[in-house]
């Protein structure tokens, strides 16, 4: 079995020590680099080639969101698990805008890290519907322009097919491949299909940032409780 290739960043040593402390004695990860800062991140992520980044948002220098924009802006990104102290934050929901995969808190238990850092590297979200709507509402009570933003994403929207369609509101309630199959009678390979198929149509990097544009696109809002 290949090791998960892991890039730690935070600019707390203490943090930095536990993680690798944490990560290190799983066998199925290897640390092959640690960052105190996000300007660090792009040329250790070319010398050691990570699969996962696991990213701290609030650094003094160039902050986790900055860095997270500038590494998923290239054609060959790892994957990115953003580190916080809040559940609900403005700058989290900008990262996961701008490709991270998930974000994890500072004070997860270590189980529930590592298995963010596996869920990632194997190419699934590591929110949970209800945390991704949490975030989203918070940004909507305190961001302006969301008219424009529902216009803009219902426009990008309008370019996919029916079914990719049905399947991006679908994966923006959170559902799995396979509940998505029997939902919309198809096959699995075919649900697979069409995601491929809208990431590429929308430019995006991950399932995360196919739910914010349902959500955006207010295709959401007739789910009641998000389908669960």
């Amino acid at each position: 079995m290949t090791a998960i290739r892991l890039l730690l960043v935070d600019d707390d040593p203490l943090v930095r020590a536990g993680l690798s402390f944490m990560m290190g004695g799983a066998a199925d990860i290897e640390i092959v680099g640690e960052a105190a800062d996000g300007g660090e991140v792009e040329e250790l992520v070319d010398r050691v080639h990570p699969d996962v980044v696991l990213m701290d948002i609030r650094m003094p220098s160039v902050d986790g969101l900055t860095a997270t924009e500038r590494l998923r802006a290239r054609g060959d990104a790892p994957q990115i698990v953003v580190l916080t102290t809040f559940h609900a934050d403005e700058q989290v929901l900008r990262a996961l805008r701008a490709g991270a995969a998930g974000f994890v808190l500072k004070d997860t238990p270590p189980a529930e890290i590592l298995d963010a850092v596996r869920r990632v590297a194997a190419g699934d979200p590591v929110l949970s519907p209800a945390v991704t709507r949490q975030l989203m509402e918070h940004a909507a009570g305190t961001s302006a322009g969301t008219d424009n933003r529902r216009a803009r994403a219902r426009a990008r929207l309008a370019t996919l097919g029916e079914r990719e369609r049905e399947v991006a509101v679908a994966v923006g309630r959170g559902l799995a491949n396979a509940e998505i199959a029997t939902g919309l009678f198809m096959s699995v390979a075919t649900v697979k299909t069409h995601v491929s198929r809208i990431l590429a149509k929308l430019d995006l990097n991950n399932r995360v940032q196919i739910a914010l544009l349902a959500y955006d696109a207010g295709l959401l809002e007739d789910d009641g409780d998000g389908g669960h």
